[in-house]
């Protein structure tokens, strides 16, 4: 494994970790902008503008995108969160240079008026799809609760009302911001020929125009409370918990992520075994979300109405016996060894260690290779992982229920 990387005068970092034992090749842009850099007006560009950035350049049409991909064979997708919008595809080796090619162009979209108008219809309908998906609108109401008024609490994809009345100016006065060269980090990892890359970055990508691209650096504060989202055509009761955790440029974010497993892994936490195993609920799971500045433990559980209000009580009730007491010995190893194999498992290909390179640069502006990453994780003690718990009040928790009950 090497690290390398490179600048060009526009702004643009090129970062890549080499291997050249890798039988493929992953490349990607990431775009370091979201619902967290949008203004009320503009709720759910950043999305809307990920969907347009697939329907064709001055270079291709939709479908030359599309079978462009195709002829070389490459995985490709792109994703927005509420600080991050990223491009990605993987590929064999001797499609490098092609696949570059594509993604670049795509990171100067045509944005066409016919496209534009098409596509929010295919948001609209993606917005009421999900309002379908009853965890997805207790998430937002969580985050838009726990985060009081913060950047952070925004809607990814915005509103029926803010994506009706978006226009198409608007949509390219915010690209031309948040899509400069100094807001924008290319990115590579596996059999990669860096010279090439940087080569093709170069001529692909040194003349995108400069400007920019600031996000307003406001800590948010959080607040604790409960509330429930009464409905009847929702037929069992899903119940989430957030609480403060530390942010992803923290170093105690190590010690976050045993805290999210020990309590509320999948398998083996604390809530399995006090909910799921005793069927209390169907499902039950922590995670940890390390964000700019600011992170969030977040907690859902499904259960039928009738043991939605005992379910609560009892993931509380473990969430302060944590608190409290912190992890044992044998928890502490069993999530360290769980958390380094899923590591180890998805960096073992390409694709799969993609975002954790990206992610470390545009978070920390630092590589650090999966065996430290590791090391560092083995290295945090069960006093750390309790601190966590006790500075983020994980038990002093915001309670959102949605579900048939009018009451939890």
């Amino acid at each position: 494994m090497e690290f390398r990387q490179a600048r060009l005068d526009n702004g643009l970092r090129i970062i890549a970790e080499v291997n050249p034992s890798a039988a493929s090749m992953a490349a990607g842009f990431f775009v370091r902008t979201g619902s967290r850099d949008e203004t009320a007006g503009i709720a759910g560009v950043s999305h809307y503008l990920e969907h347009m950035v697939f329907k064709g350049t001055a270079r291709r049409s939709a479908a030359d995108v599309n079978r462009d991909f195709d002829e070389i064979g490459a995985h490709y997708n792109a994703f927005t969160t509420e600080e991050n919008t990223v491009y990605f595809g993987g590929a064999l080796p001797e499609f490098q240079t092609r696949l570059l090619d594509i993604l670049a162009d795509l990171m100067r979209p045509a944005l066409r008026a016919e496209d534009f108008d098409l596509e929010k219809k295919v948001i609209l309908e993606e917005i009421a799809q999900y309002l379908d998906r009853p965890n997805f609108r207790l998430y937002e109401a969580l985050m838009a609760r726990h985060f009081d008024g913060h950047p952070l609490g925004q809607s990814i994809l915005g509103t029926t009302e803010s994506i009706t009345a978006l226009r198409r100016e608007q949509m390219r006065e915010y690209f031309d911001r948040r899509y400069s060269p100094t807001n924008v980090t290319a990115v590579a990892v596996g059999k990669v020929d860096f010279p090439a890359l940087v080569e093709d970055v170069g001529r692909l990508c040194s003349h995108w125009r400069p400007l920019e691209a600031p996000r307003e650096a406001i800590a948010p504060k959080t607040r604790a409370g409960r509330g429930v989202i009464a409905d009847a055509k929702v037929a069992r009761e899903h119940v989430g918990i957030i609480s403060p955790a530390p942010a992803a440029q923290e170093e105690s974010r190590y010690a976050a992520e045993l805290v999210a497993a020990i309590v509320g892994d999948d398998t083996g936490s604390r809530l399995y075994y006090a909910l799921v195993e005793p069927a209390w609920v169907d499902e039950a799971s922590t995670a940890y979300e390390a964000l700019d500045g600011a992170g969030a433990f977040v907690t859902f559980l499904s259960a039928d109405a009738g043991k939605a209000a005992r379910a609560a009580e009892i993931a509380m009730g473990e969430l302060k016996r944590f608190v409290e007491a912190g992890p044992t010995a044998e928890e502490l190893q069993s999530a360290k060894n769980k958390i380094a194999s899923s590591a180890t498992l998805k960096g073992e290909v390409p694709m799969g260690r993609l975002t954790a390179v990206g992610f470390d640069w545009v978070y920390r502006r630092t590589y650090q290779p999966l065996p430290e990453q590791i090391d560092a994780l083995y290295a945090v003690t069960a006093e750390q992982v309790a601190d966590v718990a006790r500075r983020c009040n994980l038990a002093e928790a915001t309670m959102i229920a949605l579900g048939p009950l009018e009451a939890l």
